[in-house]
């Protein structure tokens, strides 16, 4: 594969001499795949503000044509998806198979933006319903909020840079994007297939850095907007940082799933597998705490068991590879000694545990103690833990024993426990005979308490990233 250089756009501008450049290194292998250009603190000076000087001239851009421009895109993604899964496989370590959807869930995210452009419709408002408003009438419409701040992760970099870049385009906005450090070279990638779409130039602004530069958007108050997706300490530290503009954050989870004694357990053993390892478990839903009633345990246990055992490690670019790498070794040393403190509070470990630099064996950890990290924190890692009970209240209780509410899952055929398990849940969303790690594009999506604020989805974002304008009518 051809080294590929992550260039600075700035003002129209393509950027990369006289900068301090870093080294992009494939997680499984350690080879150098390419490098970044460091934007310096002038850059993201002109940065923010050729971002500025940019909202007039984007927003005046008709709807159709910022619609023509997304589908465009889409279609440019579906020429070279095969191209877009090689180059992410090669710097994140993510699976063929995993981002071969990535791909594909993006492309359907670029086409839900193009259509949500069109979707930007007001109301007339009569006045009458008032004593006051007898002679009055009103209509809205939607502007857009200016800047967007997009800031991206490295788990699932391209289709999360759509779910920002997408929207806040159909909107009307001008974006400041900063990717993850660790994914540089498919934000590169994306960005200049924006630009041959025909996506203008000033009004996509793009940075690479550390956390500085990410905190000097976040805090400007040429930012409108901050769209953010991350971890919690992140989100928190952007919440404090704002000031006086909307902050959308799509932050960790510790997914909890019950499998309830009337559930399909062949089912239920089946996804748990597939779910809780997908993206080597880098996802803020990947299945992670599994409440298993005690009268299926031994089945649903040793299901799961020979399932995991039947995964596929190794080199992420084998098309038979099911599970790939962490991010890097400190991620995946980090996980692994996780699993050590869970096995050293008495747990059992059913599967897995092995470690190679950033390639970590599927594991299984059965009836690790509530104190332990891989129950009580985001393990964002490929490691599941079955946990008994017998009272399914008491197993609804402690999936919401978390300070985070992303998403859940239940799997049961009783109409009363997956309605009760729809209410009590304290998650932004509920899936119902199937894990926690499930989501369509097109379906808002977010969390409750710390995980986050607001929703994604083309159609959410939108919402979001635009503002209600009223005109007011009054006869003479």
């Amino acid at each position: 594969m051809t080294m590929k250089t992550a260039k600075l756009l700035i003002n129209g501008e393509w950027l990369t001499e006289n900068r301090e450049t870093v080294s992009v290194f494939n997680p499984y292998n350690g080879e150098i795949v390419g490098e970044q250009v460091m934007a310096t603190e002038q850059d993201t000076e002109n940065a923010l503000q050729a971002a500025v000087e940019a909202k007039k001239e984007t927003a005046d851009i008709p709807a159709h044509k910022r619609a023509d421009i997304l589908n465009k895109a889409a279609s440019l993604l579906e020429e070279r998806k095969e191209e877009f899964a090689k180059l992410l496989s090669s710097e994140l370590g993510k699976t063929l198979k995993n981002i071969r959807g990535e791909v594909a869930r993006s492309l359907e995210t670029l086409q839900l933006s193009a259509e949500e452009a069109k979707r930007l419709t007001g109301e007339t408002l009569p006045g009458d319903t008032s004593p006051r408003g007898e002679k009055a009438n009103a209509s809205t419409y939607k502007v857009p909020v200016g800047v967007v701040a997009a800031i991206t992760p490295f788990n699932a970099p391209l289709n999360l840079m759509v779910h920002k870049v997408g929207p806040a385009f159909a909107g009307g906005n001008v974006v400041i994007l900063k990717p993850a450090p660790q994914t540089p070279l498919i934000a590169d990638a994306f960005v200049e297939l924006l630009i041959e779409a025909g996506y203008p130039k000033n009004a996509l602004q793009v940075v690479y850095g550390g956390i500085e530069v990410g905190q000097k958007i976040v805090e400007d108050s040429r930012t409108n907007l901050v769209s953010f997706t991350g971890g919690i300490k992140g989100g928190s530290d952007i919440s404090k940082r704002a000031g006086m503009k909307k902050v959308l954050l799509e932050l960790g989870g510790n997914a909890g799933t019950i499998v309830h004694q009337d559930a399909d357990i062949e089912r239920a053993s089946t996804l748990s597998a597939q779910t809780g390892f997908s993206n080597s478990g880098q996802s803020c839903i990947s299945v992670q705490r599994i409440y298993v009633h005690n009268s299926v345990l031994e089945d649903f246990k040793e299901k799961v068991a020979a399932k995991v055992k039947g995964l596929k490690t190794g080199d992420p670019v084998d098309p038979a590879t099911d599970v790939g790498t962490l991010v890097d070794e400190n991620a995946a040393d980090r996980v692994k000694s996780w699993i050590d403190e869970a096995e050293g509070k008495g747990a059992e470990i059913l599967t897995g545990g092995g470690l190679n630099k950033a390639s970590l064996e599927p594991t299984v950890i059965f009836n690790p103690p509530k104190e332990a990290k891989v129950v009580c924190e985001e393990v964002f890692g490929p490691v599941i833990s079955i946990i008994p009970y017998e009272d399914v209240d008491k197993a609804l209780a402690e999936v919401n024993d978390s300070d985070t509410g992303l998403q859940a899952g239940i799997f049961s055929n009783s109409l009363s426990v997956i309605q009760k398990a729809s209410r009590v849940l304290d998650v932004g969303g509920v899936v119902v005979n199937g894990t926690s790690n499930f989501r369509l594009d097109h379906w808002p999506y977010g969390g409750v308490k710390n995980s986050g604020i607001g929703r994604e989805g083309p159609r959410y974002a939108v919402e979001e990233m635009t503002e209600t304008k009223m005109i007011v009518y009054l006869d003479s």
